[in-house]
């Protein structure tokens, strides 16, 4: 059931108090931090940073951190060329993973996927090396820690471009079919968000056109294994804005649930990946655009969704993450940061870790060079 008018108000009243913590994680270098994630099996996170240098070149690396105290332990990798590191994330049993692009003049010649296994170990320690050609883009990876198989998100820049899916062991370094995404919402436009769902073992891909006024997200559930896909269509949102683009995905295995934030209706949704059907909420005291959620993540230990919200609709002013339960239940307003999906490279990630109810995600820092912890 969902919660009622009396309990919401409750708890937004018991959700006052600031929960962004005091621990910071600065890049070592200051600079821009390109895509971070924390090991949920394990003590450390792991980021990647960027900053311009004044002969032209870059200051890319990559280095490990304590969880518990924010402190940079390890520089796995750092150049000063026109190279660039992107932490793709932690999958699998503490398997960091980073992308690196390597420049030759003005262009990416090669895309070479570094491994950190475990991460413990504070170093590169291999490559993935999935079946992908120059003219094919990582989109994004499911983070889903623990089990062997990752979900791969992939767009082949070449010709008309097609959108397409695959499952990965990456500490393996094996992967199944790839699945192509034939709708025009899966478009790299329209900015297709996935996910996992390791009962299923189906790769979940959701997506808009984000237009106003136009058709409702789709949803793709691909078997990772045999190809098969199955497609249906979500909520259409409220009128005026009856649609808009797909910021953050995140699947309860368990459960068969995904959850979805929108752009322009400030809603959260909730759907039933069996049943294909849904019901949305709107976020708590949201009345517009900017207060729309952006990422959404799961933790599976205490049956929680977190949901990022760069303007708040719970304090005067900052950023919140808005907790749910399953069944679309606001349980907590977590206030106190400063993180915008506007001037990032990278939008906006929160990283979790059930077993200590604990997480980070971007800034204060406007410069992105920052991440902030919080506990739950």
């Amino acid at each position: 059931m969902r919660t009622s008018w009396a309990l919401t108000a409750c708890l937004l009243c018991l959700a006052g108090a600031a929960r962004g913590g005091t621990i910071l994680v600065h890049s070592k270098f200051g600079g821009q931090i390109f895509g971070f994630d924390i090991d949920q099996n394990g003590t450390e996170g792991v980021l990647s940073e960027a900053r311009s240098l004044q002969d032209g070149n870059v200051l890319a690396a990559v280095e490990t951190f304590d969880q518990a105290t924010g402190k940079i332990l390890k520089v796995l990798g750092k150049t000063e060329t026109q190279d660039n590191f992107l932490t793709l994330g932690i999958t699998g049993a503490s398997l960091g993973l980073v992308e690196r692009e390597h420049v030759k003049g003005l262009y990416v010649a090669r895309r070479i996927y570094d491994l950190i296994k475990p991460l413990s170990a504070n170093a590169f320690t291999g490559t993935w090396t999935p079946k992908l050609t120059f003219d094919d883009l990582v989109l994004g990876v499911s983070r889903v820690q623990g089990g062997t198989t990752t979900a791969v998100l992939a767009y082949h820049n070449k010709n008309a471009g097609r959108t397409f899916v695959f499952g990965s062991d990456i500490g393996a370094n094996t992967s199944g079919p790839f699945i192509d995404l034939k709708a025009p919402a899966f478009d790299i436009c329209c900015g297709p968000q996935v996910a996992y769902d390791s009962v299923t073992n189906q790769a979940v891909v959701a997506s808009s056109t984000g237009a106003v006024g136009g058709p409702p997200p789709v949803f793709a559930l691909a078997n990772l294994t045999t190809g098969a896909l199955v497609q249906f269509n979500g909520l259409p949102g409220p009128a005026p804005y009856r649609s808009g683009f797909i910021n953050g995905l995140a699947v309860d295995s368990a459960d068969g649930i995904a959850c979805t934030s929108t752009e322009l209706d400030f809603s959260v949704e909730f759907y039933d990946l069996k049943a294909q059907t849904g019901f949305a909420v709107v976020l708590p005291g949201a009345s517009s655009q900017l207060q729309s959620g952006s990422d959404v993540e799961f933790d599976p230990v205490n049956k929680l969704f977190f949901v990022a919200q760069s303007v708040s609709s719970t304090a005067s002013s900052g950023s919140s993450i808005q907790v749910y339960d399953t069944s679309g239940n606001l349980v907590e307003s977590l206030n106190g940061f400063s993180f915008s999906n506007a001037s990032n490279v990278v939008a906006t990630h929160i990283g979790l870790n059930p077993s200590t109810r604990s997480g980070y995600v971007d800034g204060p820092d406007s410069g992105v060079t920052e991440l902030q912890k919080f506990t739950y």
